[in-house]
Protein backbone atom coordinates (compact mmCIF):
# COMPACT_ATOMS: atom_id res chain seq x y z
CA UNK A 1 0.00 0.00 0.00
CA UNK A 2 0.92 3.42 -1.00
CA UNK A 3 -1.36 5.83 0.25
CA UNK A 4 -0.27 8.06 3.34
CA UNK A 5 -2.52 8.20 6.28
CA UNK A 6 -4.69 7.77 6.29
CA UNK A 7 -4.54 4.67 4.61
CA UNK A 8 -6.79 6.03 1.45
CA UNK A 9 -5.39 9.75 1.37
CA UNK A 10 -4.77 11.02 -1.69
CA UNK A 11 -1.44 12.73 -1.64
CA UNK A 12 1.19 13.46 1.05
CA UNK A 13 0.83 16.59 3.30
CA UNK A 14 3.01 18.23 6.33
CA UNK A 15 1.86 17.17 9.16
CA UNK A 16 0.58 20.21 10.31
CA UNK A 17 -3.35 21.01 11.80
CA UNK A 18 -4.19 22.62 8.51
CA UNK A 19 -3.12 20.15 6.07
CA UNK A 20 -5.60 17.76 7.73
CA UNK A 21 -9.23 19.51 6.05
CA UNK A 22 -9.83 21.03 3.13
CA UNK A 23 -12.58 23.00 1.68
CA UNK A 24 -14.30 21.90 -1.22
CA UNK A 25 -15.38 23.74 -4.11
CA UNK A 26 -18.78 22.46 -2.49
CA UNK A 27 -18.09 24.52 0.70
CA UNK A 28 -18.26 21.76 2.52
CA UNK A 29 -14.93 21.28 4.99
CA UNK A 30 -13.70 17.44 4.23
CA UNK A 31 -11.02 15.23 5.91
CA UNK A 32 -8.05 16.83 2.57
CA UNK A 33 -7.42 13.82 1.55
CA UNK A 34 -11.10 13.47 0.08
CA UNK A 35 -11.38 17.07 -1.64
CA UNK A 36 -9.32 15.96 -4.95
CA UNK A 37 -11.55 13.81 -7.05
CA UNK A 38 -15.15 13.59 -7.07
CA UNK A 39 -15.14 9.79 -6.55
CA UNK A 40 -12.51 10.23 -3.00
CA UNK A 41 -14.99 12.74 -2.32
CA UNK A 42 -18.43 10.41 -2.36
CA UNK A 43 -16.65 7.43 -0.98
CA UNK A 44 -15.16 9.99 1.91
CA UNK A 45 -18.97 11.38 2.57
CA UNK A 46 -20.45 7.58 1.79
CA UNK A 47 -18.72 4.67 3.17
CA UNK A 48 -15.72 5.70 4.73
CA UNK A 49 -15.66 4.95 8.34
CA UNK A 50 -19.24 4.25 8.40
CA UNK A 51 -19.68 0.74 10.25
CA UNK A 52 -20.14 -2.20 7.71
CA UNK A 53 -21.20 -5.60 8.81
CA UNK A 54 -22.62 -7.30 5.50
CA UNK A 55 -20.70 -10.21 4.96
CA UNK A 56 -20.96 -9.98 1.25
CA UNK A 57 -19.88 -6.03 1.31
CA UNK A 58 -16.90 -7.03 3.51
CA UNK A 59 -15.55 -9.54 1.41
CA UNK A 60 -15.86 -6.93 -1.61
CA UNK A 61 -13.53 -4.61 0.43
CA UNK A 62 -11.13 -7.06 1.76
CA UNK A 63 -11.00 -8.07 -2.32
CA UNK A 64 -10.28 -4.76 -3.34
CA UNK A 65 -7.65 -3.54 -0.47
CA UNK A 66 -6.01 -6.30 -1.55
CA UNK A 67 -5.51 -5.61 -5.21
CA UNK A 68 -5.19 -2.02 -3.99
CA UNK A 69 -2.10 -3.18 -2.68
CA UNK A 70 1.19 -1.03 -4.18
CA UNK A 71 -1.44 1.08 -5.98
CA UNK A 72 -3.62 4.49 -5.59
CA UNK A 73 -7.13 3.65 -4.25
CA UNK A 74 -8.56 6.07 -6.42
CA UNK A 75 -7.35 3.78 -8.78
CA UNK A 76 -9.43 1.35 -7.16
CA UNK A 77 -12.43 3.06 -6.29
CA UNK A 78 -12.92 4.00 -10.15
CA UNK A 79 -12.30 -0.45 -11.52
CA UNK A 80 -14.78 -1.37 -8.47
CA UNK A 81 -18.13 -1.73 -11.36
CA UNK A 82 -15.70 -3.40 -13.52
CA UNK A 83 -14.22 -5.40 -10.44
CA UNK A 84 -17.88 -6.60 -9.35
CA UNK A 85 -18.58 -7.24 -12.95
CA UNK A 86 -15.54 -9.47 -13.35
CA UNK A 87 -16.00 -10.82 -9.62
CA UNK A 88 -19.97 -12.03 -9.84
CA UNK A 89 -20.88 -8.99 -7.48
CA UNK A 90 -18.45 -10.41 -4.94
CA UNK A 91 -20.52 -12.94 -3.88
CA UNK A 92 -18.33 -15.70 -2.15
CA UNK A 93 -20.00 -19.01 -3.72
CA UNK A 94 -19.65 -17.37 -6.96
CA UNK A 95 -16.06 -16.37 -6.53
CA UNK A 96 -15.16 -19.49 -4.90
CA UNK A 97 -16.48 -21.59 -8.19
CA UNK A 98 -14.25 -19.40 -10.56
CA UNK A 99 -11.48 -22.14 -11.96
CA UNK A 100 -8.55 -21.25 -13.70
CA UNK A 101 -9.37 -20.65 -17.13
CA UNK A 102 -11.56 -17.81 -15.03
CA UNK A 103 -8.53 -16.45 -14.16
CA UNK A 104 -6.66 -16.54 -17.62
CA UNK A 105 -9.83 -14.81 -18.97
CA UNK A 106 -9.27 -12.15 -16.04
CA UNK A 107 -5.73 -11.46 -17.31
CA UNK A 108 -7.24 -9.87 -19.92
CA UNK A 109 -9.44 -7.80 -18.47
CA UNK A 110 -7.84 -4.29 -18.74
CA UNK A 111 -10.83 -2.92 -16.79
CA UNK A 112 -9.23 -4.94 -14.01
CA UNK A 113 -5.88 -4.88 -12.03
CA UNK A 114 -4.56 -7.85 -14.24
CA UNK A 115 -2.34 -9.23 -11.57
CA UNK A 116 -2.22 -13.14 -11.50
CA UNK A 117 -1.55 -13.49 -7.30
CA UNK A 118 -4.15 -11.12 -6.93
CA UNK A 119 -6.86 -12.38 -8.64
CA UNK A 120 -5.62 -16.29 -7.27
CA UNK A 121 -5.89 -14.97 -3.87
CA UNK A 122 -9.35 -13.16 -4.30
CA UNK A 123 -10.21 -16.95 -5.45
CA UNK A 124 -8.73 -18.63 -2.73
CA UNK A 125 -10.15 -15.96 0.43
CA UNK A 126 -13.42 -17.12 -1.52
CA UNK A 127 -13.23 -20.52 -0.55
CA UNK A 128 -11.57 -19.74 2.87
CA UNK A 129 -14.26 -17.78 3.33
CA UNK A 130 -16.96 -20.40 2.52
CA UNK A 131 -15.59 -22.64 5.22
CA UNK A 132 -14.72 -19.88 8.27
CA UNK A 133 -17.76 -21.58 10.29
CA UNK A 134 -18.49 -18.31 11.35
CA UNK A 135 -19.24 -14.76 9.04
CA UNK A 136 -16.20 -12.97 7.69
CA UNK A 137 -18.15 -9.75 9.64
CA UNK A 138 -18.29 -11.30 12.84
CA UNK A 139 -14.63 -12.63 13.01
CA UNK A 140 -13.36 -9.18 11.42
CA UNK A 141 -15.13 -7.02 13.90
CA UNK A 142 -13.84 -9.20 16.74
CA UNK A 143 -10.82 -7.47 16.11
CA UNK A 144 -12.28 -3.59 16.43
CA UNK A 145 -9.93 -1.64 18.59
CA UNK A 146 -11.81 0.83 21.62
CA UNK A 147 -13.39 4.11 20.49
CA UNK A 148 -10.85 6.87 19.89
CA UNK A 149 -10.90 8.91 23.21
CA UNK A 150 -10.02 12.28 20.81
CA UNK A 151 -10.33 12.59 17.12
CA UNK A 152 -6.89 12.77 15.24
CA UNK A 153 -6.55 16.92 14.30
CA UNK A 154 -3.15 16.01 12.14
CA UNK A 155 -1.87 13.33 9.36
CA UNK A 156 1.16 12.44 11.83
CA UNK A 157 -2.15 11.09 14.23
CA UNK A 158 -3.63 8.74 12.16
CA UNK A 159 -1.29 5.30 12.49
CA UNK A 160 -0.75 2.78 8.93
CA UNK A 161 -0.40 -0.04 11.63
CA UNK A 162 -2.10 -1.02 14.65
CA UNK A 163 -2.10 -3.38 16.88
CA UNK A 164 -5.44 -4.37 16.22
CA UNK A 165 -4.49 -4.50 12.63
CA UNK A 166 -1.15 -6.62 12.90
CA UNK A 167 -3.98 -9.27 14.97
CA UNK A 168 -6.13 -9.29 12.50
CA UNK A 169 -3.38 -9.66 9.98
CA UNK A 170 -1.96 -12.69 11.40
CA UNK A 171 -5.22 -14.84 12.51
CA UNK A 172 -6.78 -14.08 8.79
CA UNK A 173 -3.37 -15.59 7.40
CA UNK A 174 -3.36 -18.14 9.94
CA UNK A 175 -7.33 -19.29 8.29
CA UNK A 176 -5.62 -18.86 4.51
CA UNK A 177 -5.87 -15.50 3.58
CA UNK A 178 -3.51 -13.94 1.06
CA UNK A 179 -3.04 -10.29 0.39
CA UNK A 180 -3.61 -9.30 3.98
CA UNK A 181 -0.95 -7.70 5.85
CA UNK A 182 -1.42 -5.13 8.53
CA UNK A 183 -1.27 -2.14 6.84
CA UNK A 184 -3.96 -3.31 4.57
CA UNK A 185 -6.57 -4.49 7.26
CA UNK A 186 -5.81 -1.03 8.95
CA UNK A 187 -6.73 0.24 5.67
CA UNK A 188 -10.32 -1.82 5.42
CA UNK A 189 -10.77 -1.01 9.35
CA UNK A 190 -10.84 2.50 7.98
CA UNK A 191 -13.00 1.67 5.68
CA UNK A 192 -15.53 -0.69 6.84
CA UNK A 193 -15.71 1.89 10.23
CA UNK A 194 -14.28 -0.42 12.70
CA UNK A 195 -12.49 2.55 13.19
CA UNK A 196 -13.29 6.38 12.70
CA UNK A 197 -10.33 8.67 11.47
CA UNK A 198 -12.04 12.01 9.99
CA UNK A 199 -10.52 14.53 11.30
CA UNK A 200 -11.50 17.16 13.60
CA UNK A 201 -13.25 19.52 11.94
CA UNK A 202 -14.68 17.31 9.18
CA UNK A 203 -18.06 17.45 8.27
CA UNK A 204 -18.44 14.19 8.53
CA UNK A 205 -16.91 13.74 12.36
CA UNK A 206 -19.34 13.04 14.49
Amino acid sequence: MTDPAPAHGAAAAPATAPSALRTGEDGVVRCAWANGDPEYRRYHDEEWGRPLRDDERLFEKLCLEGFQAGLSWITILRRRPAFRAAFNGFDVDRVAAMTAADVERLLGDAAIIRHRGKIEAAIGNARVTQNLGEGLGELIWSFAPPARATRPRELGDVPAITPESTALSKELRSRGYRFVGPTTMYALMQSAGLVDDHFAGCHRAS
